[in-house]
C-alpha cells in the first residue's frame, strides 16, 4: 500500500495528498507533519520505513469539507485520492487515483467559497515590459483576457480582479508585482507557449481558430489564457462544457482606475483590508449572491459607453417609478445562486440539493415573466426574454428529485417515487421487508409459545430471531444458533435466510440503479446548459437593477445626466458612505468643473472635510459610469476616461519605499497618464519633505495639470501660496472648507465656499487631538515669531541670510550667484575687454 501511495505522491509533489483509506483520508510523511500544524490534528505513527516509524495524520471522510475550506483559505492545494476499485474483488491494495485537485482558484464546492465574491484563477505573462493577463471564474465559466501595456496598468488589473490563485512562468521577472498574493503558483515556461494555447482553446471551444472571439492577435494574453485552461483541466479532471468563449477586455471601453485609486476610494475593500464602510457595503443589498458578485464587477469596471449607461439608467428608473423592484426582489430571493449551481452541473459535481435549488430557480421563472409583462423598457424586455420559463426542464426536476433530498447521493433516497418503475419495484421489495418481518415474528411467537421472541436486523449479522436466555429451551430444533449474547440467543431459519438474500440484493440493486439514474439526469440537463447560463446572467442583472432602484429610492439618489460637453457639474453632492455612517447630518456640497474652470484649489483646516469632498466627487462620477443613480440633487457629467486619486499614503516598508516615495510614484503616474478628460484628485502633495521642496513640487504639479494636461482637477493643499495660482493662470479657482474658531474651540462647517481659506487652524486641530496645552501655547508663540520673520523678509528680500527659517516661509526666490554678480556692476565703468571677460565669467557661472 505504501508503494502505491509513494507512486501517486510522486505525481503530486506540491499538493497535500488526501489518501482515502476506509472512512478516513490519511496523510503520510511530510504531508502529515504539515497538515497536523495547519489543521491542528493529531500526528501519529504507523508501520516503518527504513527502520523509522512513518508519520501519519488523518481526517474523517464525512467531515473533509471543513478541513478543505481551511486549507483553501490558507492557499494550500490538496489532491483528493479516492478508492476506485472494488475491495471485494481486489487482489492486493484497492486501486486508487487522484480524482480532483482542490486549489483556491478552482474550487466549486459551496462550502469552500465566499458566496458574494468572485473566485478567480488567473495567469500573468510578461514580454519586453508588456503583459498578458487572463482570468477564469470556474464557477461561472467567465473567461477573460487583457494586455496591460505598463507595470502600472498591470498592477491596476491585479487590484481590480484580486485572483484567489495566480499562475506565473518560472522565468517571470516582475515578482515585485505579485509576491504579496497568497495563492501564487510557479508553472513551467512551456505552459505559456502561444501555439499550444491556440490549440487548447480552439479544442475547448470547438472552433477552427480564435478570430470569432477577437483575440487572434493577442499573443501575450493567449499565452496566459492557455496556461489557465491547462491548469483548470489538470485540477478538475473532467470536461468543462460551461467554458464556451474567451472575451478580450479593452481599456477603451472602461473608465480606467489605477491600483492606488481603487484602494483610496475604498470600493469593495476599506483601507484596513475589511469589507465595512465601503461603497459596495452601502450599495449592495442584492437578494442573490450572483447579483452581488455582478454588482461588484460593475463597481470595479465603470464604462464609458453612454448608450449602455443610459439603457441601465432607463431600466432602473422604470423599476423605481413603477415600484416593480420590490415585487421582483421578493421572487428573486428564491432563485438563489443559480450561476454556481450550473457550474457544478457542468463539472458533474452537483449534489442533490443543487438540483433542488435549480428546480426552485426554474419554478420562479413564470412569475418573473408575469411581473415583467408590465414593463415596456427595452433593456428589461431583453432580460425577460433571456429568462423566459423552461417548463420541460422544471417538470423533469420536479419528477426526478424528491422534495428534500439528502446531502449526497451515496446512500440513495434522492430519485423521487414514480420517476422510474424498476427503481420503485426494488424499493417496494426492500420496504416490504418490514411488513414480512412483523408477520414472521407474530407467527413464530404463536406457533412456539415464546413471548420474548423478536425478529431483528444488524449490519454485521444480517437478519436474526432473538429469544431471551430464560426461554431458549422452547426453541425448536430447526432454529440454527447464530450468536450468543449476555441475556439472549440469536437464531436463523432457512426461510429468513432466503428473505435476507432477496432484500439485501434489492437494496444494493436499487442503490446502483439510483446512481445510474442520477448520472443520466446530468446527461438530460447538460444540452440546455447555454440556455440556463443565459437565464442565470439575466436574473443576476435583474437583481442588480432592482437593488439599484431600491437604493436610489431609499437613499434619495438622483439620476445623473451624461452629456458630450466636458465637465462635472454636481448640485448638493454627498459622500455615499460617510453620510451613512456619520452621526451628524451630512452637509451637501456643489462641484463645478468645466474647460474654463479646470482646477479647484481647495484649502481649509485638517478634518474640515477636504478629502471627503474630493472623494465624493470621484465616487459620484464613478457611480454615474456604472449606470447608477448618484447621491446628489442633480449631476451632469461629460466624458471621463480615467479617475486618479492621490490621497494620503503610508510607508511601503516591504518594498523599502517611504511615504514620500509612494506619494511621488503615484504623482508621477498621474502626470504621465492623465488627459483633459481625466478626473484627478490630488491631496496634500509634497507633505513628506521640507516645506520649500514640497511647495515647489506642489506648485509645479498644479501648473502641469492645469496648463499642459488640462485635466479636471481637485487640488487640496495646506500651502496657502498655491492660492496665488488662480490669479496667475486661467481655468483655476479657489474654494475652501469653512471652520469657525471660538477661543480655543473650533467648529468645522464642512461647507464648500468660493475663495481661499484665511488660515489653516492646525494648532486648533492639534488641541482637539489632545496635544498638551503648554505645547500648543509654545507653538502659538513660535508661529507668531515665524510669521513676523516671514513678513520682514517679504518686505526686504536681502535682509536675511540664506538658510534662515524665513527662507522656508516665502515664495520669493533667493537671488542667484549670477544675480549677485550683476548687482555689483556699473556697465558705464567697463572697458570693452572687461565687458567681454565678464560675459565669459557669467557664462561660466550659468
Amino acid at each position: 500500500m505504501m508503494q502505491q501511495y509513494l507512486k501517486i505522491k510522486a505525481q503530486h509533489p506540491d499538493e497535500l495528498l488526501f489518501y482515502r483509506m476506509g472512512d478516513f483520508y490519511e496523510l503520510f510523511y511530510d504531508d502529515a507533519k504539515r497538515a497536523s500544524q495547519l489543521l491542528e490534528i493529531s500526528l501519529t505513527k504507523r508501520g516503518a520505513s527504513a527502520g523509522e516509524p512513518i508519520p501519519m495524520a488523518g481526517v474523517p471522510y464525512h467531515a473533509v469539507e471543513g478541513y478543505l475550506a481551511k486549507l483553501v483559505q490558507l492557499g494550500v492545494p490538496v489532491a483528493i485520492c479516492e478508492q476506485i476499485g472494488d475491495p471485494a474483488t481486489s487482489k492486493g491494495p484497492v486501486e486508487r487515483q487522484v480524482v480532483r485537485i482542490v486549489t483556491p482558484g478552482t474550487v466549486t464546492d459551496e462550502a469552500l467559497l465566499h458566496e458574494r465574491v468572485d473566485n478567480l484563477v488567473a495567469a500573468i505573462y510578461e514580454f519586453k515590459g508588456k503583459f498578458g493577463f487572463a482570468t477564469l471564474d470556474i464557477t461561472s465559466g467567465r473567461f477573460l483576457l487583457t494586455e496591460p501595456q505598463t507595470e502600472e496598468a498591470m498592477q491596476a488589473e491585479l487590484q481590480r480582479t484580486r485572483p484567489a490563485e495566480l499562475l506565473y512562468p518560472e522565468d517571470f521577472s516582475q515578482m515585485v508585482l505579485i509576491e504579496s498574493f497568497k495563492g501564487i503558483r510557479r508553472r513551467p515556461v512551456w505552459e505559456f507557449d502561444v501555439d499550444t494555447a491556440r490549440q487548447q482553446l480552439t479544442q475547448q471551444f470547438g472552433t477552427r481558430d480564435l478570430v470569432g472571439f477577437g483575440v487572434e492577435k493577442c499573443e501575450l494574453g493567449l499565452a496566459a489564457a492557455g496556461c489557465v485552461l491547462q491548469y483548470v483541466k489538470d485540477t478538475q479532471r473532467t470536461a468543462l462544457p460551461h467554458i464556451r468563449s474567451l472575451v478580450k477586455e479593452s481599456q477603451d471601453d472602461s473608465v480606467i482606475l489605477d491600483a492606488a485609486t481603487r484602494r483610496n476610494l475604498e470600493l469593495t475593500q476599506n483601507l484596513s483590508g475589511g469589507l465595512d464602510n465601503t461603497l459596495a457595503d452601502v450599495l449592495d443589498k442584492t437578494t442573490t449572491a450572483m447579483g452581488s458578485r455582478l454588482l461588484k464587477r460593475w463597481i470595479h469596471q465603470p464604462i464609458r459607453d453612454r448608450k449602455l449607461l443610459n439603457a441601465r439608467l432607463d431600466a432602473i428608473t422604470d423599476l423605481k417609478d413603477s415600484g416593480l423592484h420590490a415585487e421582483l426582489s421578493g421572487v428573486l430571493r428564491n432563485v438563489g445562486d443559480m450561476e454556481r449551481v450550473l457550474a457544478r452541473l457542468a463539472l458533474r459535481s452537483a449534489r442533490p440539493r443543487d438540483m433542488t435549488r435549480l428546480r426552485g430557480a426554474l419554478q420562479q421563472l413564470p412569475e418573473i415573466e408575469t411581473l415583467m409583462e408590465e414593463t415596456a423598457e427595452p433593456a428589461l424586455k431583453g432580460l425577460a426574454a433571456a429568462c423566459s420559463p423552461m417548463p420541460d426542464l422544471c417538470e423533469l426536476l420536479e419528477r426526478a428529485v424528491v422534495e428534500a433530498p439528502p446531502v449526497v447521493i451515496r446512500d440513495g433516497g434522492v430519485i423521487a417515487p414514480g420517476y422510474n418503475s424498476e427503481l420503485d419495484e426494488l424499493r417496494e421489495l426492500s420496504d416490504g421487508a418490514t411488513r414480512y418481518l412483523e408477520e414472521l415474528e407474530l407467527r413464530e411467537r404463536d406457533r412456539h409459545g415464546i413471548d420474548t421472541l423478536k425478529v431483528g436486523f444488524n449490519q454485521v449479522h444480517g437478519f436474526y430471531i432473538q429469544v431471551s436466555r430464560g426461554q431458549s429451551h422452547l426453541v425448536p430444533p430447526h432454529y440454527v444458533r447464530r450468536q450468543t449474547l449476555k441475556n439472549a440467543e440469536r437464531y436463523i431459519i432457512p426461510e429468513l435466510k432466503e428473505h435476507e438474500d432477496k432484500v439485501l440484493n434489492s437494496k444494493s440493486n436499487a442503490l446502483a440503479l439510483e446512481k445510474r439514474l442520477w448520472e443520466e439526469l446530468f446527461d438530460l440537463l447538460l444540452p440546455h446548459l447555454e440556455q440556463l447560463q443565459s437565464a442565470s446572467l439575466a436574473l443576476a442583472t435583474l437583481d442588480v437593477f432592482c437593488n439599484m432602484a431600491e437604493r436610489a429610492e431609499a437613499l434619495n439618489y438622483c439620476r445623473p445626466s451624461l452629456v458630450e460637453e466636458p465637465g462635472v457639474s454636481i448640485t448638493a453632492g454627498r459622500h455615499p458612505v460617510v453620510e451613512q455612517v456619520s452621526s451628524e447630518p451630512f452637509i451637501a456640497n456643489p462641484t463645478e468643473l468645466s474647460p474654463d474652470r479646470r482646477m479647484l484649489i481647495i484649502t481649509g483646516p485638517n478634518m474640515g472635510g477636504k478629502s471627503t469632498y474630493m472623494r465624493q466627487t470621484a465616487l459620484i462620477t464613478l457611480l454615474a459610469h456604472i449606470g447608477s443613480y448618484v447621491p446628489a440633487e442633480a449631476a451632469t457629467l461629460g466624458p471621463v476616461d480615467r479617475i486618479f486619486t492621490r490621497i494620503g499614503a503610508s510607508d511601503d516598508l516591504a518594498s523599502g519605499r517611504s511615504t514620500f516615495m509612494v506619494e511621488m510614484t503615484e504623482t508621477a503616474n498621474i502626470l504621465h497618464n492623465a488627459t483633459e478628460h481625466s478626473l484627478v484628485l490630488m491631496d496634500e502633495i509634497g507633505r513628506g519633505t521640507s516645506t520649500y521642496d514640497g511647495l515647489s513640487l506642489a506648485w509645479a504639479s498644479a501648473e502641469w495639470l492645469a496648463d499642459k494636461l488640462k485635466a479636471m482637477t481637485l487640488f487640496a493643499t495646506h500651502y496657502f501660496e498655491l492660492t496665488e495660482l488662480a490669479s496667475m493662470m486661467e481655468g483655476l479657482a479657489n474654494v475652501h472648507l469653512d471652520a469657525v474658531e471660538h477661543g480655543d474651540e473650533i467648529a468645522f462647517m464642512h461647507a464648500v465656499q468660493e475663495g481661499a481659506a484665511s488660515k489653516s487652524y492646525g494648532l486648533a486641530v492639534a488641541g482637539l487631538a489632545g496635544v498638551p496645552k503648554a505645547v500648543i501655547q509654545r507653538a502659538r508663540q513660535k508661529l507668531q515669531e515665524l510669521e513676523a520673520i516671514g513678513q520682514e523678509v517679504a518686505a526686504n528680500p536681502t535682509s536675511q541670510p540664506i538658510g534662515h527659517p524665513a527662507s522656508q516661509l516665502s515664495l520669493i526666490p533667493e537671488p542667484s550667484e549670477v544675480e549677485l554678480a550683476l548687482q555689483g556692476i556699473n556697465p558705464d565703468d567697463l572697458t570693452p575687454r572687461a565687458a567681454l571677460d565678464l560675459l565669459y565669467k557669467l557664462k561660466g557661472m550659468v
